[in-house]
């Protein structure tokens, strides 16, 4: 779990940071690749991670809302059955909340290791797609 967390922030890192050089040149009104007038950076993954503080408020907010959690309990380290009393299909249920308020579809392998939220919130941050 740790180790998918380092890769997670070191693949990030190392991503915004590549830079592509793409030579254009004007012809005729257009625009077009070739060697020559100017060169133009493109940077790849940078912006495309949700905002960790976003997330965690986001998570927290799904979780309270859950009608069998009292929002009193939640914290940004709850576990949903030791700590909230969320049976498995209560859980799976919580998980599939996150699918939808994030615009994201978990695999159910990785579905089964979120049991708190501490590790929706790890799992959405570090999900390029999540919205």
């Amino acid at each position: 779990m740790v180790l998918a967390g380092v890769i997670s922030s070191v693949s990030r890192g190392v991503l915004s940071r590549i830079r592509v050089p793409v030579n254009l040149q004007q012809s005729g009104g257009q625009v077009v690749a070739a060697a020559g007038s100017f060169s133009i950076w493109r940077s790849f993954a940078k912006g495309t991670y949700l905002d960790k503080g976003d997330v965690t408020e986001r998570v927290l907010n799904v979780v309270k809302h859950f009608e069998k959690v009292d929002e009193n309990k939640v914290n940004p380290n709850v576990n949903f059955q030791r700590d909230l009393g969320l049976d498995s299909l209560d859980t799976v249920e919580v998980v599939m909340a996150f699918e939808e308020e994030f615009g994201v579809e978990i695999p159910d392998a990785e579905a089964e290791k979120i049991l708190s939220t501490n590790e929706a919130i790890e799992y959405i941050a570090s999900h390029p797609q999540a919205k």
